[in-house]
């Protein structure tokens, strides 16, 4: 509900743009700032461990991205894995992007990588009766696990 009920104006720009601006990285749920792009939790994850990457120009389109944009990014998700395989072990990963409000993206104006771990088993009924994702651990404290491990 917190996601649903925060949505704000598709006019007022990308949030994560605000995010970025902040110093505060562990507020933000920062684990990774580079010189095109940074490394975020997502504040809503399908999975715990969900991170998003993203450039930190506000891009809508692949074709957008210059060079340097796109092999950064492209760096962070081999490294995403790299430290989320390390930290939590998954048996499995889910990685894309959605272009476009038809695709699903909620922020269509600041295009974003998903790196999504998944284990066996991690689907449980929850999701499917009552739209509803159980995570058993708390974002602050996978911060403090993974972001030491993208210093």
């Amino acid at each position: 509900m917190q996601y649903i009920q925060s949505r704000k104006d598709p006019q007022a720009g990308s949030p994560f743009a605000r995010l970025l601006a902040s110093s505060d990285d562990r507020a933000s749920l920062i684990v990774y700032r580079g010189p095109t792009c940074f490394v975020i939790l997502n504040n809503f994850p399908y999975n715990p461990g969900h991170l998003m990457v993203l450039p930190n120009r506000e891009v809508g389109a692949l074709a957008e991205l210059t060079v340097p944009e796109r092999q950064e990014m492209m760096e962070m998700l081999v490294r995403c894995q790299a430290v989320l395989t390390k930290v939590m072990n998954p048996a499995g990963f889910n990685m894309g992007l959605n272009l476009g409000k038809a695709a699903g993206a909620g922020i269509p104006s600041h295009l974003h990588f998903h790196v999504v771990p998944r284990w066996e088993g991690d689907q449980n009924f929850m999701p499917v009766t009552a739209e509803t994702h159980i995570l058993p651990q708390a974002l602050e404290d996978l911060w403090a696990r993974l972001q030491p491990e993208f210093s």
